[in-house]
């Protein structure tokens, strides 16, 4: 979705969807996905991201240009109830073409998209796939409080109960938002927090100007993982996994109207453990510790916006930027980005080959739209 950034800006939720994002998926093709693939692992990997969570159509291109860039990546082809079965179909043999690149770098989960554009019946049998294969689901859930009452009048339940009656949480799910989630929903969540949790992301809920916005601290008080998201960049903007850190430490502390809701030491582990735990690989990433996955990103501290450094984490999480202070990144051992310099591909032909499908992406005079929003 770098491919649509800042291309639906200043509208409602409901635009975002109806009238931009989902009009303009309209002109998705394989190719056109691998390209934007491309540029944003490009942009992770220069802003120290090693590893990344993604629900996308078009996912096997993903996986290839992850595969291309030396990035880790956790993919789950995305599909709607209004492609009728086989749109699942494609989406679960999507998720074999993943695995077929037998890449240790590159996993694969299931990915229907919401509990609202996916029926109940999918659900359930997406939660008896990813048990049966033991695979994790991502799923988007209570992405908004408008979300959960229209959920709660049109079936007298929440999103969250959704994802519970199908099994949805019990295969073990990625929750994306989750800014609905009510405090009952927190006491449902605890019964599936050793492979359920939330990724937050909330500078796209800033923008949208959503009230509640996840809450990170009811979810990490009850011990569930919550992990750093950017989001697509059509929301987002940026997939800058430190500024994703001083969002939700900065909205946690606003929230709570309490500067000690979420301290610096929170919001790190948020964007490192809470992420690696998230994807389900906690106990092989996430921390510079003996026995883990070599995924170390090197920052530099000497520019004029971070000195003095009283406390390096207070500068990581309140000063970097990431796109000029991130200096050196290896995923797995390997170095991929070097002098802040990206190794693995040109990245002049990454962008060159962005720009110049950008404007046909963008084109809104082709009709129809992929999905419609109506939660």
């Amino acid at each position: 979705m770098v491919m649509f950034r800042g291309a639906a800006e200043d509208v409602s939720v409901e635009d975002w969807f109806n009238v931009k994002i989902w009009p303009m998926e309209v002109n998705l093709t394989p190719e056109r996905v691998r390209v934007g693939a491309r540029l944003a692992c490009a942009e992770m990997l220069l802003s120290g991201v090693t590893g990344f969570v993604d629900h996308y159509f078009h996912a096997d291109q993903i996986a290839l240009a992850a595969q291309e860039l030396g990035i880790r990546a956790d993919i789950a082809p995305t599909y709607f109830s209004s492609s009728g079965p086989e749109g699942r179909t494609a989406a679960f043999d999507a998720v074999d073409q993943i695995l077929a690149l037998d890449d240790p770098r590159i996993r694969a989960s299931l990915g229907p998209h919401s509990t609202y554009t996916v029926s109940e019946e999918d659900l359930v049998l997406t939660a008896d796939h990813a048990r049966a294969r033991g695979l994790k689901v991502h799923l988007h859930v209570a992405e908004n409080m408008d979300q959960t009452r229209s959920s709660l009048e049109r079936l007298g339940v929440t999103p969250i109960q959704v994802a519970e009656r199908t099994g949805i949480l019990d295969a073990g799910t990625v929750i994306a938002h989750g800014c609905g989630i009510t405090p009952e929903d927190i006491e449902i969540l605890v019964r599936y927090a050793d492979r359920t949790g939330v990724s937050s992301g909330p500078k796209g809920y800033l923008k949208h100007a959503l009230d509640p916005i996840t809450p990170i601290r009811g979810l990490l008080d009850a011990g569930i993982t919550v992990g750093a998201g950017t989001d697509g960049a059509a929301s987002n903007n940026t997939l800058d996994v430190l500024e994703a850190m001083q969002y939700i430490a900065l909205v946690t502390k606003q929230q709570e109207h309490d500067v000690m809701a979420l301290t610096i030491s929170d919001a790190l582990r948020i964007g490192t453990r809470g992420g690696a735990t998230l994807s389900g690989m906690g106990s092989s990433l996430g921390a510079l510790e003996v026995g883990r996955r070599a995924d170390i990103v090197l920052v530099d501290l000497s520019g004029v916006h971070c000195r003095p450094v009283h406390d390096p984490r207070a500068a990581l999480l309140y000063s970097v930027r990431s796109t000029s202070d991130v200096h050196s990144v290896l995923v797995d051992g390997d170095l991929v980005v070097a002098d802040r310099k990206l190794l693995t591909y040109d990245l002049a032909q990454i962008l060159s080959d962005a720009d110049a499908i950008a404007a046909e992406l963008v084109d809104l005079s082709r009709g129809g739209a992929i999905q419609h929003y109506a939660p």
